[in-house]
């Protein structure tokens, strides 16, 4: 998908204050700041309604961006988004930076699962446990990938998948393979099963054997004490 798809017009914003950042907000504006390329960095504001239905495609996360501020056209990406904290739709800050096609960037990507249908592990009575949502890649911002794919059809159960056994698109390499740390990405196992019948009934055999003994225990004190109460009497 090109950038082209992916169009944001903003207006540069001199009200720096928190008093004019919530009225500015009152009017359903979102705030931000364009940054890096070797020029200064530029508080702008955007329509909320355009922002949140750009959102609504996972791809604006993982793309160069035209961003337009007051009709001056320039490629960005999105570096960092701030929700409201109770309310997730609701964004109150957005963070782009200025790129060129072959600068190099650490951007975290989604990861698609895909062939679950297919999977012998799952068909086996197994659960996918998907143990990473997404990954940071390192690549030139011109081969972002939109989103890196899983293969878990050929899964077996107890088999897992690690980040040295993805399908890397070609100039994209994972920066935790780089740090040494090839770590799980998606596993599958047998759902934990609660206790058989057997096993709660050898467990209430146990605790009936265990009361019947510590009756018999209790017992035995009280009837050599009605014996000795006997001899008395019988001396007497």
């Amino acid at each position: 998908m090109s950038a082209a798809n992916f169009e944001f017009e903003a207006q540069t914003r001199d009200d720096l204050g928190k008093g004019a950042s919530r009225r500015l907000r009152r009017e359903e504006k979102v705030l931000g700041v364009v940054y890096g390329g070797g020029e200064a960095a530029v508080s702008i504001m955007l329509e909320k309604r355009h922002v949140a239905k750009a959102l609504e495609n996972e791809a604006v996360y993982t793309h160069i961006l035209n961003l337009k501020v007051n009709g001056k056209k320039q490629k960005v990406v999105l570096r960092d988004l701030q929700r409201h904290p109770y309310k997730a739709t609701s964004i109150l800050h957005m963070d782009f930076l200025r790129v060129n096609e072959t600068d190099m960037l650490n951007m975290h990507i989604p990861l698609h699962f895909v062939g679950a249908e297919q999977c012998p592990g799952v068909l086996n009575g197994g659960i996918l446990n998907h143990l990473i949502s997404d990954v940071e890649v390192r690549c030139q911002a011109g081969k972002l990938p939109e989103h890196i794919d899983v293969d878990v059809s050929a899964l077996e159960l107890d088999g897992s998948i690690h980040l040295s056994q993805l399908q890397m698109p070609a100039g994209v390499e994972l920066v935790m393979l780089t740090q040494g740390h090839d770590l799980s990405v998606v596993g599958v196992h047998l759902p934990r099963q609660s206790k058989s019948d057997e096993e709660e009934a050898a467990e209430e055999a146990a605790a009936a054997a265990a009361l019947a003994v510590e009756a018999a225990t209790a017992e035995a004190p009280a009837a050599e004490a009605t014996d000795d109460e006997k001899n008395k009497d019988h001396k007497k």
